[in-house]
């Protein structure tokens, strides 16, 4: 994801926990908050208690990838952080952690779903 599109700064990811409101699913969670900009930024929180370093960074990138992904389809004007919940995240079939995120984004609210489907 490019770093443009994401949130990188403690207070950042603070600013969207606080202010925003919550979606969660047994997977993932979600926290989204608006900003005054053009295009959305997303944040991704893995917890120690999902596992070592190694499960954590593969439950990071998936998440990373599957939101990548459905990115075109996110509506602008949002600062997005999704917040692991479970170690199943890293070993989940893929599919069915891209419905997880798309599922989330459409009960925020914030799937534009008019554009073909692609990534």
């Amino acid at each position: 994801m490019k770093r443009a599109y994401r949130l990188r700064r403690p207070d950042q990811f603070q600013r969207a926990r606080r202010e925003g409101r919550s979606w969660g699913s047994s997977l993932v969670a979600l926290n989204a908050a608006s900003n005054r900009r053009s295009g959305s930024r997303c944040g991704f929180v893995v917890s120690k208690r999902i596992g070592k370093a190694v499960e954590r960074n593969r439950a990071r990138r998936r998440l990373r990838e599957a939101v990548r992904l459905a990115y075109d389809h996110i509506a602008p004007g949002w600062d997005l952080v999704f917040v692991v919940r479970t170690p199943a995240v890293a070993t989940v079939a893929f599919p069915e952690l891209q419905a997880c995120v798309q599922q989330l984004l459409q009960r925020a609210g914030l799937w534009r779903g008019e554009q073909a489907a692609g990534g």
